[in-house]
Parts: structure tokens; C-alpha cells; sequence
């Protein structure tokens, strides 16, 4: 999977040496018709097909992460703008489904850079996470959210 992301990478470095004008969209022009000439070449199973599955979930992600910090974003606000807080902060235990280091570092930074969150602690046999939460009216509401929310789609990207 790596080796067609690497191929993908350098299709769109040509489109831009070709082109001769270095900017974000004429790359991503370039990636997304790289993508297009390698997914061709994976219909002759000469590339694997892995890679092909992977590049659009992970730009889902990417959305689906985008659209939660704006909607934190905006919560944040709200209740920072209001005459009276009505906060209700809580230290929430998340007992999660991650299997490795590297997924779990992952899913606490970015719990951290969603604003109004952060992990406070990692348990010692790494399986619950201690989240702060800045406002939080269910806790239940709160762990369903986060297994079925982005837990559930970083383990898609990831494994």
C-alpha cells in the first residue's frame, strides 16, 4: 500500500513538473489523476487493490474530523458567549477498542486538537481513556458518540 501511495505521490510531482506551476490545487489535480492512472493499472492486477479502498476512507476522515472541530468550534463558543455558564465539566472514562500504541496515540491527539476535549490519562494496561470534557450533559450520549463517532472511523482508516 505504501509503494502505490509513493507512486501516487511522484505521478503528481510530474503532472506538476509538466505543468510548471507548484501550488496546493494543481497538486492535488495531479494526486487525484495519479489515483485515477493507478486505479486504471489495478484493473490488470498488476497494483494492489488495498490502496484504492484506503485513500477515499481516509479523505472521509479527513471531512468527518473537519466538520467535528467546526461543530466543537462552535459549541465552545456558544457556551463561552453566553451570559451565565451553564458548564458542566466531567473527567469521562472511555474504555476503548484500540489494539496497538500507535492507534491509541493516534486517537488521543485527536481528541486533543477537538476543542473542549483532552485526555488526562492513559490507564496503565492502556485500556481506558480518562477524557475532559468541557461541557458534557450525557455521559452515556458522550461515550456512544466518541465508539461509534471517531473511534470507529480511525480504526477504519488504520487497520
Amino acid at each position: 500500500m505504501m509503494k502505490n501511495f509513493l507512486l501516487n505521490l511522484l505521478l503528481s510531482l510530474v503532472w506538476v513538473a509538466l505543468t510548471g506551476h507548484l501550488n496546493y490545487l494543481n497538486f492535488l489535480f495531479g494526486f487525484l489523476m495519479g489515483f485515477a492512472i493507478l486505479w486504471m493499472l489495478s484493473r490488470t492486477n498488476a497494483i494492489d487493490k488495498g490502496y484504492f479502498y484506503k485513500v477515499p476512507k481516509l479523505l472521509l476522515f479527513a471531512l468527518f474530523f473537519l466538520y467535528d472541530i467546526i461543530k466543537a468550534n462552535i459549541e465552545v463558543t456558544r457556551e463561552i458567549l453566553r451570559p451565565r455558564f451553564q458548564l458542566r465539566p466531567a473527567v469521562i472514562s472511555f474504555e476503548h477498542r484500540l489494539q496497538s500504541d500507535f492507534e491509541i496515540t493516534m486517537l488521543t491527539n485527536l481528541i486533543a486538537l477537538t476543542p473542549g476535549t483532552m485526555v488526562v490519562k492513559i490507564s496503565p494496561d492502556k485500556k481506558y481513556l480518562y477524557i475532559h470534557c468541557f461541557n458534557v450533559k450525557d455521559r452515556d450520549k458522550f461515550i456512544e458518540t466518541m465508539r461509534n463517532g471517531l473511534e470507529k472511523k480511525l480504526i477504519e482508516v488504520i487497520r
